[in-house]
């Protein structure tokens, strides 16, 4: 085996590797930020109140607690209580923060894996077929999560989980007016699993079977009793053993529930579910934003942006494949490395995004607030000071896979040009 080829395999190989941790890329923590102040003494809040950015969505931090003198059944949920902290000087929630970043990383992601293969190789002919295959897939599955009735079922379950879990304790949920809203949660998603035949165990509501199903418990559905006079073609086997209810199911139908109260409380011509992205990051951006401050003239600008933003995102997607499927046909122009290097950008891409939504949040404050401060940007690395709370925010495991993930596409990419290199001096 010659230089040239050995450079070739394992610059290939570093590129496949490379790929392949696209994945767990997507499902780690990337950066953490977490809240100190006198009253979350150490004792009871070790990291303080602390949460943990993805690449699709914001997740607790916080973890059950297990010592003597401290009883708790389940971990505080500190994305809650980091936004119930941030609402008083006029902070939006943390979900205001990425919705369509966060619903696109997936595709995105989906896209440099596409590139990156489509870059290995050096034959123009099968470097346009990778390219109009992965590009082709990868629009048909993004328009159908976007656009398509019940897109959210072909979307990735921790992105769902998610949505809920930054909805948090809406404080609009329950009423002095509404006191039936919690009753009206479980009859609404007992509805949605009645029209597969099924029902939740006696006893078991919506919301406690939707977080024993995110912590990984089996929820086990049971068959709907039939009606007497059923014609025994239509009947319902009641012996039939239980169905473990799917974990995304149950999600998407709680987002129903939810989607739907809001509709029924808030818009005068309540719209259908449609289940896609397109509809749900709209109504999730409105209802994270109304969770403390609901001056709908205020939020409706703000709304209509991010719908536009949704619609160019996807739109931009769809360009950019075409463009790259044109120009493949010429491996060792400008294109070609664009193949790599785009890619290699990712940590950068995540650093900027998490900066310019932190300034946002520190520019964008409701005058509803308890209290009013400056404007000012949180702190994006290391430790700050806001009021008698100590700030912390740094990388977590996840951003280093990010750092892995370009340094295997750098070394990649170098050995490439050797051998480009070499071939012009022949």
């Amino acid at each position: 085996m010659n230089a040239k080829s050995s450079k070739m395999i394992l610059s290939s190989i570093l590129i496949v590797i490379a790929v392949g941790l696209l994945f767990p890329i997507y499902n780690a923590p990337i950066w953490w930020v977490s809240l100190e102040a006198p009253n979350y003494p150490e004792e009871s809040f070790p990291d303080g109140v602390r949460i943990l950015f993805h690449l699709n969505g914001v997740f607790n931090g916080c973890e059950k607690m297990d010592k003597v003198e401290i009883i708790e059944e389940e971990a505080l949920d500190c994305v809650h209580e980091m936004d119930t902290i941030n609402h008083y000087v006029g902070m939006y929630p943390i979900a205001s923060g990425g919705p369509v970043e966060l619903f696109f990383s997936i595709f995105l992601l989906a896209l440099v894996g596409v590139m990156l293969l489509a870059y290995m190789c050096v034959r123009p002919v099968i470097r346009t077929g990778i390219m109009i295959v992965g590009f082709g897939a990868l629009a048909i599955w993004m328009g159908m999560a976007w656009l398509g009735t019940d897109g959210l079922n072909y979307h990735s379950g921790n992105y769902l989980d998610a949505r809920i879990t930054v909805l948090g304790s809406e404080a609009e949920d329950v009423t002095d007016n509404d006191s039936s809203a919690a009753d009206d949660q479980v009859a609404s998603l007992k509805a949605a699993l009645g029209e597969g035949g099924m029902k939740l165990p006696e006893g078991m509501g919506a919301l406690e079977a939707l977080k024993a199903s995110q912590a990984g418990e089996d929820i086990d559905v049971v068959a709907v009793d039939e009606p007497a006079g059923t014609p025994a073609d239509q009947t319902t086997d009641v012996d039939a053993p239980a169905t473990e209810l799917n974990k995304k199911d149950m999600a998407i139908a709680f987002l129903k529930d939810e989607f739907e109260e809001y509709q029924k409380r808030n818009v005068e011509e309540p719209e259908e579910w449609k289940g896609n992205g397109s509809q749900m990051v709209a109504w999730h951006y409105q209802k994270s934003l109304g969770k403390y401050f609901r001056d709908q003239d205020v939020l409706r600008p703000m709304v209509n942006k991010i719908k536009t933003a949704g619609s160019v995102v996807f739109w931009g997607v769809l360009v950019i494949m075409v463009f790259l499927i044109v120009m493949a046909r010429k491996p060792k122009g400008p294109v070609n490395w664009m193949l790599i290097l785009i890619p290699m950008g990712l940590p950068l891409y995540f650093v900027v995004e998490y900066v310019t939504w932190l300034w946002w949040y520190g520019h964008n404050m409701n005058s509803m607030g308890a209290f009013t401060l400056k404007p000012f940007t949180p702190t994006a690395f290391g430790q700050g000071k806001v009021a008698q709370f100590t700030t912390n925010s740094y990388p977590e495991y996840g951003f280093w896979l990010i750092v892995l993930f370009t340094v295997l596409l750098g070394v990649a990419a170098y050995l490439r040009k050797q051998e480009q290199e070499s071939d012009e001096d022949k």
